[in-house]
C-alpha cells in the first residue's frame, strides 16, 4: 500500500490557483482512476477535477471554500504499489535534490528554462532569480515546491545581483495586493454580502493584469450601416434554417480573427525576456452570468466561417450558463473581443486577459449623423472599436492599422457577402 497525494491542478494558462466549491467524495470513498472527486472554481472556469489514482480517499486536505495555489495538496489517496511501481520511485529518490553537484550534469535539463504561472509568480514575490535555482522536476524543470524550499530555508542565493528598479516595483506588486483595505463604516440599511471564490480569482487576476501589464488605449469608429442591413435582411432565414442566431458579435469576431492573420504581431504574448508569437489564433470571448465573467475560446477562429462562428458563440455561452463549462473551453486564448455593445457601452477601455496583448471591446451600434464624402450629411449605423494594448509587446503603429484593417473588413460587408 501506498499514500499518494493529489494536487490542484492547473485549470488553463494564466491560472495559479483554485477554489475547492464541493468535494465530490469522502474519507474511506473507493474511487477510480479519473472519477471525479471535487468542483474547483477559478476566475476562468468551474470545473470537475479527476482522480489521478485509484485507491480509497484518506484525507481531504482542502477544505470547501478554501483556495489553494497550483500544485497545493488537496487530498490523499492510499493505492496498492507493487514492486514494480515502487522501483522507479527509488530512482527517483537516489537522483534527489540530495545529490551531489557532479551526479547533477549528467540530468536532463531540457525543461530547465520553462516556468509555470505559479513559479513566476512566487519567484518575482521573492526577488528569486530563476537560472540559478536547481530544478527537481522532469527535465531539471523547477517546481513550486523547489521555490518554497527556497524561501522556507531563508537561503540566499549566491552572488544575487541587485534587481533594477523596475523590477522591484513589478515584484512588490503582489505584496501589496496582500494588504487588507480597510473596511468602510456600516450604515443602517447597509448590506454586507461575502466574497466569493469566483469573485476573488477575478479580483486577482484583473490586479495582476493592472499592475503587470502597462496598458494603452486606441479607439476607432465603423459605419456598419451595409452590414446592419444585411445581416437583419437574413437573420431570420438563417435562424429557420440553422437553429441558433446569426448575432452581429460574430460578424466582429470573424473580421478580428481575418485581421490577426493579416497582423500577426497582435498575436502575441509577453514572456519576461521575449515576446511570443502564437501561431493559432484563438479568440476569447467574454460570457457573464448574473455574479461571475467567463472568457471560453473559440479556437483556429481564422478558419470559420461566420456561421461556424455563431455557432460557437451560442455552444459556449449556453455552456456557461448552464454550468457546463470545461477547462479545455478556456484553454489557449491569444486575443480577447468584448462585446460590451450587448448592455448599451459606447465607449468603454477593457483590461487585458492575462497574458494576452491585446482585448477588443465591441461596442452598440448606434444611428448617427454622419458627414459624407459628397458633403451630404446621412443617418448611418456606427460603431465604436476600442483596443486596450499591452505596450510591452505592441505599439500605436501596428495596433492603428490592425484597427484599420477591421474597420475595412466590416465597412466592406453587405448583401455579396457569405456567412458559409
Amino acid at each position: 500500500m501506498a499514500i499518494e497525494q493529489m494536487a490542484m491542478p492547473q485549470l488553463g494558462e494564466s491560472v495559479t490557483e483554485g477554489t475547492i466549491s464541493k468535494w465530490l467524495v469522502s474519507p474511506g470513498d473507493q474511487v477510480n482512476k479519473y472519477d471525479p472527486i471535487a468542483e474547483v472554481m477559478t476566475d476562468k472556469v468551474n470545473a470537475e477535477v479527476p482522480s489521478s489514482f485509484t485507491g480509497t480517499i484518506t484525507e481531504l486536505v482542502g477544505e470547501e471554500g478554501q483556495t489553494l495555489a497550483v500544485g497545493e495538496i488537496i487530498c490523499k489517496i492510499e493505492t496498492e504499489e507493487t514492486e514494480a511501481e515502487e522501483a522507479p520511485k527509488r530512482e527517483e529518490e537516489q537522483n534527489s535534490p540530495s545529490d551531489t553537484d557532479a551526479n547533477r550534469q549528467g540530468k536532463d535539463q531540457s525543461n530547465k528554462a520553462r516556468y509555470s504561472p505559479a513559479v513566476l509568480r512566487l519567484a518575482g514575490e521573492h526577488g528569486i532569480q530563476l537560472e540559478k535555482v536547481e530544478g527537481t522536476g522532469a527535465g531539471g524543470r523547477i517546481t513550486r515546491k523547489d521555490i518554497q524550499k527556497i524561501i522556507d530555508s531563508g537561503m540566499k542565493q549566491k552572488s544575487e545581483a541587485p534587481a533594477p528598479a523596475a523590477v522591484q516595483t513589478t515584484q512588490q506588486a503582489p505584496k501589496q495586493q496582500q494588504k487588507q483595505a480597510p473596511a468602510p463604516a456600516l450604515s443602517a440599511g447597509d448590506i454586507e454580502i461575502p466574497v466569493t471564490g469566483v469573485r476573488k480569482a477575478i479580483a486577482a487576476n484583473m490586479h495582476k493584469s493592472k499592475t503587470e501589464i502597462p496598458h494603452a488605449w486606441t479607439m476607432m469608429e465603423v459605419d456598419v450601416t451595409n452590414m446592419t442591413a444585411y445581416r437583419n435582411s437574413i437573420k431570420d432565414s438563417f435562424k429557420q434554417k440553422e437553429g441558433f442566431n446569426l448575432t452581429f458579435f460574430a460578424f466582429f469576431v470573424k473580421a478580428a480573427a481575418q485581421a490577426l492573420k493579416e497582423f500577426p504581431q497582435m498575436n502575441s504574448m509577453w514572456a519576461g525576456d521575449k515576446i511570443v508569437q502564437k501561431k493559432d489564433i484563438n479568440i476569447s470571448i467574454a460570457v457573464a452570468t448574473e455574479d461571475s465573467l467567463f472568457v471560453p475560446v473559440i479556437k483556429h477562429a481564422d478558419e470559420k466561417t461566420i456561421k461556424g462562428i455563431a455557432r460557437e458563440i451560442t455552444d459556449l455561452a449556453k455552456k456557461v450558463r448552464n454550468g457546463k463549462l470545461t477547462a479545455e473551453d478556456m484553454q489557449g486564448g491569444t486575443f480577447t473581443v468584448n462585446n460590451t455593445g450587448s448592455f448599451g457601452s459606447v465607449q468603454s477601455m477593457g483590461i487585458i486577459n492575462h497574458p494576452q496583448a491585446a482585448i477588443l471591446q465591441v461596442e452598440s451600434i448606434v444611428k448617427r449623423p454622419v458627414v459624407m464624402n459628397n458633403g451630404m450629411i446621412a443617418v448611418r449605423d456606427m460603431v465604436n472599436l476600442c483596443l486596450s494594448l499591452d505596450h510591452r509587446v505592441l505599439d500605436g503603429l501596428v495596433c492603428g492599422r490592425f484597427l484599420g484593417r477591421v474597420k475595412e473588413i466590416l465597412e466592406n460587408i453587405d448583401e455579396h457577402t457569405s456567412v458559409y
